[in-house]
């Protein structure tokens, strides 16, 4: 890394960006995973329904979700300026970024959801029937207990999501690690912060996962 002076980096103004990130994945992230289960489970139960409203209930909300997944991040997020500002009072910095963030990650995660809900063996699920289980007891003690070890798997691999989200928020002012390294490393030319802009990410990318992992790991019957 010749010609690169690190001494110059503001390490403070390192530090606040790199809480922002965190702030902005903690609070979408929860909402994301609010959001995006019950809408999983929806588009689960709605896919096997054989009525016939259902079905339609189920087109419409998959045609929605592949939609919202379908457009780039960045674009989403400008497009959605108004419903931030609407929701929050503001489309910039940390609580700026929220909606944006949810709303793009939760029908990828609801997609999630819905697979690992799909792997779910039929016979469980039809001995539970068997049993007399009402489809709010087969959902919460049957699909979602047999399904933990992938939903927890398509949790980690949302919030490694976000991370990105985050970094590409940044763009139209979203704060954090990525709005520093745009700042500073594009525009300005300091390479020095955009290297250690996106260590510091692809530290707490590996962090999240080997979390993940090991949850997934402890979950996964033998």
């Amino acid at each position: 890394m010749s010609g690169l002076d690190f001494s110059a980096i503001d390490w403070q103004e390192m530090q606040e960006a790199t809480i922002a990130t965190l702030k902005m994945l903690l609070y979408s992230g929860i909402f994301t995973i609010i959001l995006g289960l019950p809408l999983g489970i929806v588009l689960y139960l709605s896919g096997r329904s054989k009525n016939m409203f259902i079905r339609v209930v189920y087109s419409v909300l998959s045609f929605i979700v592949n939609i919202l997944r379908s457009v780039p991040f960045i674009i989403l997020m400008v497009a959605l300026i108004p419903v931030s500002k609407a929701i929050v009072g503001t489309a910039i910095g940390v609580l700026g970024t929220i909606p944006a963030l949810v709303i793009g990650a939760a029908p990828f995660f609801a997609r999630l959801v819905e697979t690992s809900l799909r792997e779910v063996d039929r016979g469980v699920i039809e001995a539970a029937q068997g049993m007399g289980a009402s489809t709010f007891q087969i959902v919460r003690r049957v699909l979602l207990a047999e399904a933990r070890p992938g939903l927890l798997a398509g949790v980690t691999i949302t919030l490694v999501t976000l991370v990105s989200y985050t970094a590409m928020s940044g763009m139209v002012g979203g704060g954090g690690l990525g709005d520093l390294a745009i700042r500073y490393g594009y525009y300005r030319y300091e390479k020095e912060v955009m290297i250690i802009s996106v260590i510091f990410m692809v530290v707490l990318v590996q962090l999240l996962q080997i979390a993940g992992d090991r949850l997934v790991k402890h979950f996964t019957r033998k």
